[in-house]
């Protein structure tokens, strides 16, 4: 069985802060989240990270962080670019928006080639939730079914007091098993807990706040890159009259795909620990003050990597 590999979603980074340059430290030392989160997958056991990113990103992105990562684990680096389409599409004219999440997890096609954990770039998960998700992937293979599995948040835990975050809401069987997940992407936190909108804003739906939730954390087994690339012409065939500008082709609802066909199972691994991320930069702030705490708590040295 092959070690499982983590790979990273940075693809977006350039456009969320404005160039890869104006990424902010979140603590004195000068790191940044993903060495957190690469500090812990290293800890779990992961021994290789694969970075997908922008080519046009590559330079500065080396300079900012995957020079320095590869003193500590093998690294690759593949590239979401968006006229990677199949035969027969094209851009559509004016769109610069990423194809997605199951657009960026395609990139790995060739590049990865056995069980791989996914987590988001700019979000930090916690020490439990990379154990976990090793010690998963590290045990279980496909059967009769694909056997994957995702870290599930609580919601309340992962929202933000500076604007709205999307989320895929989840819902489990008795056994602790994925059934369906929703795909929300505009949540807010509210005086009664929470709230979505899929109106801008004209009407809201309350939502639990310990509603377990998808923070694009989940482990596969290669058979998900042979999913994605299959399903990918049709979902483009379909959204590309609808949206052509903004349709995105989201990881979970492939995921949901599966499901719904009963051809995978998802085991929700439960995490308490509560997700810190830079959605906007006045949730900075909030991102350091954690870190800080964490340090004087003996969870991180104060300098990761000497």
């Amino acid at each position: 069985m092959k070690k499982p590999v983590l790979v990273i979603m940075a693809a977006g980074m350039g456009s969320r802060y404005g160039g890869l340059k104006q990424i902010d430290p979140v603590d004195e030392e000068g790191h940044i989240i993903m060495d957190f989160s690469i500090y812990d997958a290293k800890k779990a056991g992961f021994e290789k990270v694969v970075f997908i990113i922008k080519k046009e990103n590559e330079a500065d992105f080396k300079t900012c962080i995957g020079n320095r990562m590869s003193e500590q684990m093998e690294v690759a680096y593949v590239y979401q670019e968006l006229t990677n389409l199949p035969e027969g599409f094209s851009v559509p004219e004016g769109r610069v928006k990423p194809f997605g999440t199951g657009h960026a997890i395609l990139s790995c096609l060739g590049t990865v080639d056995g069980p791989f954990a996914v987590i988001n770039a700019d979000d930090y998960y916690g020490q439990h939730a990379l154990q976990i998700i090793y010690d998963y992937l590290a045990t279980h293979e496909d059967d009769e079914k694909y056997r994957y599995t995702m870290v599930g948040y609580i919601l309340k835990n992962t929202l933000t007091e500076n604007g709205h975050v999307a989320r895929g809401v989840c819902e489990t069987d008795m056994d602790g098993y994925l059934k369906d997940i929703c795909e929300r992407t505009h949540i807010e936190k509210t005086a009664d807990g929470a709230a979505f909108t899929e109106d801008d804003g004209e009407t809201w739906t309350a939502i639990s706040p310990d509603s377990i939730v998808s923070m694009n954390m989940f482990g596969f087994t290669s058979s998900i890159l042979k999913e994605l690339k299959e399903r990918f012409p049709k979902f483009l065939e379909k959204n590309l009259k609808e949206n052509p500008l903004k349709c995105e082709y989201f990881l979970p609802s492939v995921v949901g795909e599966l499901l719904e066909e009963d051809r995978a199972t998802v085991e929700v691994l439960k995490s308490a620990d509560k997700w810190y991320g830079v959605t906007y930069k006045e949730d900075k702030p909030v991102v350091v003050a954690a870190i800080k705490e964490m340090k004087e708590a003996g969870i991180y040295p104060e300098y990761l990597w000497k």
